[in-house]
């Protein structure tokens, strides 16, 4: 039934009998959601940019909604939001009797990682029923280094809502050949975690995923929290590096969308459009909404590149500041190498060793246990000062701390969430 102890098979009873369970517990309706047209977004749609609610919470989401909004994306933090307000506690101890009763070899602790799936399966179902949309929905943040599993969950999540559900995976080594894997499979994925136009044409070669991301409003923040500059326009300045170099990939008909995270402001959606996706925070897409540029304004800002500031004290050269948006040759023959490379057979740690041996392994930095506490305790914005020794080394990479930083962040809200559902078995 199973591909290790908390593995439960995509096809397995306990898989087909939860996907009934979630299915049941948010039932299709006759009638189709109705929500007015707005001018401005449908500007934003016409110059290029497919718009997606950065959210779960399904009352702000309604008094955003309009016919132009195409999906939401949620994540460990989000569904955590939602959880913690008690709305899915009587759900809970119906979901570990089911669990319980078709797996018995399953330990305490994957009973409550299947429980976890379930609360954002069915989330992620109601967001689909309330607003005829499509959801991505994330995996749990302990199959992050799991390949089988998370291949196995993620294969699941698309079984309960085939045409609606959108998988998202980390940016891990072992998460690159799970989404391969599943995109193969024809499932579509929306690769998260991601903060430089090179983790994506990693992502892009490798995975071949869907769509996926650029954190913007991260980069910005790391650059202003530890006053290398104004934080102004990295993150911009990364996501379209990012959209730019996947383009070249379509040119050789590997076809990935760019993703805008992590959006802060109404004036970064007006600067971006154009962009493949917006995913936007509610508060973010309040204020554009309030700016209401005139439509006349509304352009695409593709072929822009927009400068960056860097204060007196910031060696952007040498402490390799530049990493989120460019991408040298070293990376390019990497990458070149890896297109001819048998990927159906590599590993995560296949991936790292040949990264390493080219020269680009500080895109994964290795930590250690003290350093990897240090990641978690300094939050979603990596303290400069920590790492800067490590990544003139070569040992590291700002792109790739910021994406184990917010694997840690999520991974703190999915302990809260599963602490949660511990204390209501």
């Amino acid at each position: 039934m199973s591909t290790g102890p908390r593995t439960p098979r995509h096809d397995s009873a306990l898989g087909k009998q939860v996907a009934e369970f979630c299915r049941k517990h948010v039932p299709a309706t006759a009638d189709k959601p109705n929500f007015p047209s707005s001018p401005l977004w449908a500007a934003v749609a016409k110059a290029g940019t497919s718009l997606w609610l950065d959210t779960g919470d399904i009352d702000a989401a309604k008094t955003l909604w309009t016919r132009e909004f195409k999906a939401l994306t949620t994540n460990n933090t989000l569904l955590n939001k939602e959880v913690q307000k008690g709305i899915y506690d009587e759900l809970v101890p119906d979901a570990a009797a089911l669990v319980r009763g078709i797996a018995k070899d399953l330990d305490e602790q994957g009973i409550v990682l299947e429980i976890g799936f379930i609360l954002n399966a069915v989330h992620g179902l109601k967001l689909v029923r309330t607003f005829g949309a499509d959801v991505s929905v994330e995996l749990h943040t302990a199959l992050a280094n799991d390949t089988e599993a998370s291949y196995q969950y993620g294969k699941r999540f698309a079984a309960i809502s085939p045409d609606r559900f959108i998988v998202k995976v980390p940016l891990t080594p072992a998460g690159i050949f799970a989404a391969r894997r599943l995109v193969k499979d024809g499932i579509r994925v929306n690769f998260t975690l991601g903060f430089s136009a090179r983790q994506n044409f990693l992502i892009g070669v490798g995975a071949r995923a869907t769509w996926v991301n650029v954190f913007m409003g991260r980069i910005n923040a790391f650059v202003a929290d530890n006053k290398l500059g104004d934080g102004k326009n990295a993150g911009e300045k990364a996501t379209i590096a990012s959209q730019k170099v996947l383009g070249e990939l379509g040119s050789q008909g590997i076809t990935v969308k760019q993703i805008g995270a992590s959006m802060r402001s109404g004036q970064q959606v007006q600067d971006l459009v154009g962009l493949d996706v917006f995913t936007i925070p509610t508060a973010a897409a309040k204020e554009f909404v309030t700016r209401n540029p005139p439509l006349a304004d509304i352009r695409n800002h593709m072929g822009e590149d927009p400068p960056v500031t860097w204060g007196p004290g910031a060696d952007a050269k040498g402490d390799k500041l530049d990493v989120f948006w460019q991408i040298d040759d070293t990376f390019r023959n990497a990458m070149a190498e890896l297109a001819k490379a048998n990927l159906d057979t590599m590993t995560g740690a296949d991936l790292m060793a040949f990264l390493q041996a080219r020269g680009v392994g500080d895109l994964f930095p290795m930590f250690t246990a003290d350093e990897q506490k240090k990641v978690g305790a300094e939050g979603k914005i990596p303290v400069h000062a920590t790492w800067k020794d490590k990544v003139r080394a070569g040992k590291a990479s700002w792109d790739g701390i910021l994406t184990a930083a917010a694997l840690a962040s999520f991974t703190q809200d999915q302990t809260a969430l599963d602490e949660r559902i511990q204390r209501l078995l």
